[in-house]
């Protein structure tokens, strides 16, 4: 059993930066593929970022390539997501998932543990 608490989301100026952290109980972890999610409001959850579990593989989505990067610290048994140049449309509930899975995954059923989310707002 995993459970995930994310933090660090808040409000942020167009350009701005922020990073969110999820923190992991359980004695699994280290084994856990990793993944953040989003569902802004009004429409369905998507993927942004996965890395597997021992961090030598990231994957991305295409809205997110190159301004946010996907980490984990198996030895604090969390992972983050380091946003940059946030936009507008980066607002949303950023989710935390662990998979009982070693490689990356983009589908959300992949995912068998969800934290309760954070929000971030990105203003223009």
């Amino acid at each position: 059993q995993v459970q995930l608490v994310e933090s660090g989301g808040g409000l942020v100026q167009a350009g701005g930066s922020l990073r969110l952290s999820c923190a992991a109980s359980g004695r699994t972890f280290r084994f856990n593929a990793m993944g953040w999610f989003r569902q802004a409001s009004g429409k369905e959850r998507e993927f942004v970022a996965a890395i597997n579990w021992n961090g030598g593989s990231t994957y991305y989505a295409d809205s997110v390539k190159g301004r946010f990067t996907i980490s984990r610290d198996n030895a604090k048994n969390t992972v983050y997501l380091q946003m940059n140049s946030l936009k507008p449309e980066d607002t949303a509930v950023y989710y935390c998932a662990a998979a009982n899975q070693y490689g990356v995954g983009v589908q959300d059923d992949y995912y068998d543990y969800w934290g309760q989310g954070t929000q971030v707002t990105v203003s223009s």
